[in-house]
C-alpha cells in the first residue's frame, strides 16, 4: 500500500493499493457513511434529439461516493464500493444517483471520514511497511496432503488429496506408494507456484514430513529452495493448517500475516473462557462495561459485525472502539474468512481480553 496523502485533521487519506491484500485492508477500513473518491467510468446521456434521448456515452470521471456498503468478491478477488454520488462534474448530472466504484490495484483512491480510528490508521500503516507476500503451506502425512495459500485474510485451499500407503511389512509397495504420493504433492505445489512463487512452509507428522523435504531436495531442488520453514503438527490435511495457526507454531514464520495475529487473539479468548477465567468477556453490553472501567486490554470484533451493523449500531461500536483506544486498549478486527473469525462471530462478534476481572 502506498499512502499519497494523509490529512487526518480533515479526515482525508489517499492511497494506492499495490497488492491483493491491500484490497482486503481497504475492505475493512471503508465503512458506511464514508466518502470515497476515485476515477471511474459512467454512462452519461448526451441530450435529446427528435424527442428521444441520445445513446449514452461511457465517460471516465472522478466521482465522490457516499458509501452505503462495500462488497468483497472472494472468488474474483475484487472490491466494489456502492453508494450515492455526492460529488461529480456538473455537466454529467450524476449527483444523488447510485453508482459503484471498482477498486483496483495501482489506481489511487481517497477516503474521507468524519473521524479516523487508531486501528484503521494502524492497519493502513502496517500495509505500507510489510510488503510481505502470502505464504504457500503444505500439510502432509501418510494419509493425505493439503496445499493452501495463507493470505492476510484467509486460508485459500488449492489442492487436497487422500492416499492409502501399504503397511511397513510391504516395504517395496510402501516405498513405491510414497514416491507416487510425493510426486502428486509436488505437482500440486508446482501448480500453485506457477501462478505465484510464494515461499513455502511444510507442516505435518515427523517421518512423512521429513521424507517429503528429502524428496524435494532430490527431485525438485528449485522448489526446495523456496522452503521457508518445516514444522510438526498432529493433524492432517487442512485440519493440520488450522492446528498450526491455533497453536502459534507459525507465528514467527507468518509474523507479518494478519491471520496469525487474529487467530492467536481469538484462541486466547476461548482459552480463558474454557478455563472459567474472569479476565475475559464477550457480548456488546459486557464489553462496553469493561471499556468504561478501563479494563480492556484487547478488543476483538469481527469484520462482519462492523459491516452488517445498522447506522446506529455502527456509531455505538465506533464509540466503543474509540473509548478502548483512549484507555490504552488494542483493537483487533478479525476476518470471518477464516476459522478464528467464525468462532468469534458465534460469540456475537465481539469480545475483550481484560487487564483485570470485572463483576
Amino acid at each position: 500500500m502506498k499512502i499519497l496523502l494523509k490529512d487526518v485533521k480533515h479526515g482525508k487519506i489517499a492511497v494506492v493499493p499495490e497488492v491483493l491484500d491491500d484490497l482486503w485492508v481497504l475492505y475493512n477500513v471503508i465503512l458506511k457513511e464514508d466518502v470515497v473518491y476515485a476515477k471511474t467510468s459512467r454512462e452519461v446521456k448526451l441530450g435529446e434529439r427528435y424527442e428521444r434521448a441520445e445513446k449514452g456515452k461511457r465517460m471516465t470521471v472522478v466521482l465522490g461516493l457516499k458509501v452505503e456498503h462495500a462488497s468483497w468478491d472472494r472468488s474474483l478477488n475484487r472490491l466494489r464500493v456502492h453508494g450515492i454520488v455526492s460529488d461529480a462534474p456538473d455537466e454529467i448530472g450524476a449527483k444523488g444517483s447510485h453508482h459503484t466504484i471498482n477498486v483496483t490495484l495501482n489506481k489511487p483512491l481517497t477516503i474521507v471520514k468524519d473521524a479516523w480510528l487508531k486501528y484503521q490508521l494502524d492497519r493502513l500503516e502496517r500495509a505500507t511497511k510489510t510488503g510481505v507476500s502470502p505464504v504457500t503451506v503444505i500439510s502432509i502425512d501418510d494419509e493425505r496432503y493439503c496445499v493452501a495459500v495463507l493470505r492476510q485474510f484467509n486460508v485459500d485451499v488449492k489442492a487436497e488429496e487422500a492416499t492409502r500407503i501399504p503397511g511397513k511389512q510391504n516395504t517395496e509397495n510402501r516405498t513405491k506408494a510414497f514416491q507416487e504420493f510425493f510426486k502428486s504433492a509436488l505437482g500440486s505445489l508446482r501448480e500453485v507456484l506457477s501462478v505465484n512463487a510464494y515461499p513455502i512452509v511444510i507442516i505435518g507428522l515427523g517421518f512423512t514430513k521429513n521424507a517429503f523435504v528429502k524428496y524435494l531436495r532430490e527431485k525438485a531442488p528449485e522448489v526446495a529452495e523456496k522452503v521457508l520453514d518445516v514444522k510438526s503438527v498432529n493433524s492432517s490435511g487442512s485440519a493440520g493448517i488450522s492446528e498450526a495457526l491455533r497453536s502459534g507454531i507459525l507465528t514467527k514464520t507468518l509474523r507479518h500475516l494478519r491471520i496469525s495475529e487474529e487467530t492467536k487473539a481469538v484462541e486466547e479468548v476461548l482459552l480463558r473462557l474454557g478455563k472459567g477465567k474472569s479476565y475475559v468477556t464477550y457480548g456488546f453490553s459486557d464489553v462496553e462495561k469493561a471499556c468504561m472501567l478501563g479494563a480492556v486490554e484487547t478488543l476483538l470484533i469481527t469484520d462482519l459485525r462492523l459491516r452488517e451493523a445498522s447506522n446506529e449500531e455502527r456509531i455505538a461500536m465506533e464509540n466503543l472502539m474509540r473509548m478502548a483506544e483512549e484507555k490504552g486498549g488494542r483493537i483487533v478486527v478479525v476476518s470471518t474468512e477464516h476459522e478464528a473469525g467464525i468462532k468469534l462471530q458465534s460469540l456475537g462478534g465481539i469480545a475483550a481480553l481484560l487487564r483485570f476481572p470485572i463483576n
